[in-house]
């Protein structure tokens, strides 16, 4: 979906955001959605940590 947008699609989100949110606001709420992101992807990884611990286990287990 995204990837679908372009670079002058992206452009009018931005100028559409500035317009909404100001200038001061805009540095606060894109730091919010980068510390969003970043636990997003922390957790995600986590889980999929996890998941691959278990399926080594069971891996394990079948060979004895």
């Amino acid at each position: 979906m995204l990837s679908n947008i372009g670079v002058p699609g992206l452009i009018l989100i931005l100028v559409i955001a500035l317009v909404i949110f100001g200038p001061k606001k805009l540095p606060e709420i894109g730091r919010a959605f980068g510390e969003t992101l970043r636990e997003f992807k922390k957790s995600t990884k986590g889980l999929r940590d996890e998941v691959l611990e278990e399926l080594d286990e069971k891996k394990e287990t079948r060979k004895s």
